[in-house]
C-alpha cells in the first residue's frame, strides 16, 4: 500500500512500490493532464511538483513520493487559473499542446523559486522541457508575463 498526497488529497493505493508515479496519477487517479512523453525523463511532458520542485513523474517510483506533496496540472490553479496558465493563454503558447502541462509545471516552479527571472534563468529552468513545436519564444514571454502579473 502506497499513500500519496496529490493536490491536497490523500490516496491509499495498492500498487507495486516501483510503479512510476505517472501511471499511478493517470491510470489509478484519473489525472490525465500529466502526459506520457518519452518514459525516460528526457522530455518532461510528465512533470509534476514534488514538494514544490518540478520533476519528471515517469522516472519517480510512486513509493518514493509517499509522504510528500504532489501537485499535478489539475491542482495547480486551486480553484481557478494559475498566473502561468493564464499567461499561457494570453501569449498563445500552445500549438499541439502535448508538452504544455509539463512546461507550465516547470514555469510555475521557477516563479515560486524566482519571482522575477531573467531570460537566462528562464532558459536554464526550462531547458529539460522539450517542445516539438518550438514555441520557446512564446514560453519565455508567457513566463515574463506571469511574473509581472504575480507582482501586480
Amino acid at each position: 500500500m502506497v499513500s500519496l498526497t496529490v493536490n491536497g488529497e490523500v490516496h491509499d493505493l495498492d500498487i507495486p512500490d516501483d510503479m512510476p508515479l505517472l501511471w499511478a496519477l493517470r491510470d489509478l487517479l484519473g489525472l490525465t493532464g500529466t502526459k506520457y512523453g518519452c518514459g525516460i525523463g528526457q522530455c518532461h511532458a510528465c512533470a509534476v511538483h514534488l514538494d514544490g520542485v518540478a520533476v519528471p513523474s515517469c522516472l519517480m517510483p510512486a513509493a518514493s513520493a509517499a509522504g510528500r506533496q504532489i501537485v499535478t496540472i489539475e491542482g495547480l490553479g486551486a480553484g481557478g487559473l494559475h498566473p502561468v496558465q493564464q499567461a499561457w493563454l494570453d501569449e498563445g503558447v500552445p500549438q499541439c499542446g502535448y508538452c504544455q502541462s509539463g512546461q507550465i509545471m516547470a514555469a510555475a516552479a521557477l516563479l515560486a523559486a524566482d519571482p522575477a527571472p531573467d531570460d537566462a534563468a528562464i532558459d536554464a529552468a526550462m531547458r529539460p522541457n522539450l517542445c516539438r513545436c518550438a514555441t520557446y519564444g512564446r514560453i519565455r514571454s508567457a513566463i515574463h508575463l506571469a511574473a509581472k502579473e504575480r507582482v501586480s
